[in-house]
């Protein structure tokens, strides 16, 4: 593909403005038409390498607020789990949705569905009202979708009536070779990161950062003492950073000692190993466990001598009651997330009586995607990127995600031709440092 040759040949902005855009690309989808394919399967035997294909779907024309980037890599989130084996719902009521809001939305209106909420490449096309980014910029992509036409988007935009998740609630998303997204979807991309590090962060890390960070979710101060579920995961790890560079104390929770030693690489000196501890919360499908919660709660104090202050919660159903029970008195749960179920329990008593709070939370709105950003493009923060896969093999990088056979995140490969490529900072690389740069890769490989 001409367009795509341009690209990894390093040609210059007009260059790329001038060489023509295709009209198809390849892509990673699902089709209206399997949305039945696991009916009475259970979630667990739903197979995402059933339902995603590889392969060529046209490019809609791109609106004024729009650009048009080439993909270098992309990344995998759990939504594209859920889209792969359509759960909760399927997909395609939410491209039905935006398809009748406008002309621009009937694009996404389609009977194929590419997924993807995660991109790192480069600027070919701006439409007529993008004033902050020209061809050849190198970007990075979050996945916050909103119409700044809407008054209830000019506060917090997360709060916007229509906000949606690129790539999960609107169509054309980043596992692709092109994709069009809007104009305030962009950031800088980290000039000492490789395409596949660059394209792994703006999901969790934002999410993590509105978590943790922002006045939005429940701010870390000094000495905060946070437990972080999955810790060594893809939000998780981002959580662990920002409550390191916040002056917190993170207490991580993995699952196994080799999870475990990668924290400890990152800076968490509190780590607690489900698998060794074998927590059992639920007795049975319909009862927990109470004095699991407490020998939870008593592991806890042994660490770091009291509560924790704060708890980073997105598992859901299997960990919700032990998070509500062992915050401290005033603690806060702040949760994004239900990855093992979202219908949770929990016993009412101990967040009333010792008056805690549960805070929601959901991806970040652009300030907050922006400031997380920064904190990766100052090296602040790492990629914790763990495996890299072809776009080809994206069914296969689904299906190890949806059985959490990884831990950090999978980057996916799409324009860019091999591992290693786009950067442009060496200097900055070497400051920052190989070996943090690379910690959950090491530990993948070693694993």
């Amino acid at each position: 593909m001409e367009l795509l040759d341009a690209v990894r040949g390093g040609a210059d902005a007009a260059t790329l403005a001038e060489t023509p855009l295709p009209t198809t690309t390849r892509a990673v989808y699902v089709e209206r038409r399997d949305q039945d394919i696991f009916a009475g399967r259970a979630t667990r035997d739903k197979d995402p390498r059933e339902s995603l294909h590889v392969g060529e779907v046209p490019l809609p024309e791109y609106a004024p607020d729009e650009v048009v980037v080439v993909v270098m890599a992309s990344s995998l989130n759990f939504n594209t789990v859920w889209t792969s084996i359509f759960e909760p719902v399927p997909t395609f009521g939410f491209l039905d949705r935006l398809g009748r809001e406008s002309r621009w939305g009937a694009r996404h209106a389609q009977d194929f569905h590419v997924v993807g909420s995660d991109a790192a490449g480069i600027v070919v096309r701006v439409g007529s009202a993008v004033r902050n980014w020209q061809p050849g910029d190198e970007v990075t992509i979050q996945c916050n979708y909103v119409d700044d036409q809407d008054p209830s988007s000019h506060d917090d935009s997360m709060l916007a009536g229509n906000q949606r998740i690129w790539g999960f609630e609107t169509n054309f998303g980043g596992l692709a070779d092109i994709t069009i997204v809007k104009a305030n979807q962009l950031m800088p991309k980290a000039t000492h990161l490789t395409w596949e590090e660059a394209a792994v962060n703006a999901l969790c890390n934002s999410t993590a950062y509105r978590m943790l960070v922002s006045r939005n979710g429940a701010p870390v101060t000094q000495g905060d003492k946070v437990l972080i579920w999955g810790a060594s995961g893809g939000i998780g790890s981002f959580a662990v950073q920002h409550v390191l560079n916040s002056g917190g104390v993170p207490i991580g929770v993995v699952s196994s000692e080799a999870k475990a030693n990668t924290l400890r690489e990152l800076g968490c000196r509190h780590v607690l190993n489900r698998a060794e501890r074998d927590y059992r919360f639920w007795k049975d499908e319909h009862t927990q466990d109470e004095s699991e919660w407490r020998r939870l709660g008593r592991d806890i104090r042994d660490l770091v001598g009291e509560d924790p202050d704060i708890v980073f919660e997105h598992p859901g159903r299997s960990t919700m009651g032990a998070s509500v029970f062992v915050a401290r008195r005033g603690g806060t749960i702040v949760t994004c997330a239900a990855t093992t179920g979202y219908m949770v329990e929990y016993d009412n008593r101990h967040l009333w009586m010792r008056l805690k709070t549960i805070r929601g939370s959901h991806f970040s709105n652009y300030r907050e995607a922006w400031d997380a950003n920064q904190a990766v493009v100052e090296g602040r923060v790492v990629p914790p990127l763990s495996a890299v896969f072809p776009l080809e093999r994206t069914g296969e990088a689904t299906y190890e995600m949806h059985h959490n056979r990884h831990e950090g995140k999978i980057g996916i490969l799409c324009a860019a031709e091999r591992e290693g490529l786009g950067i442009s900072d060496p200097a900055r690389r070497a400051a920052v440092g190989e070996d943090r740069l690379t910690i959950f890769r090491r530990h993948d490989r070693e694993g």
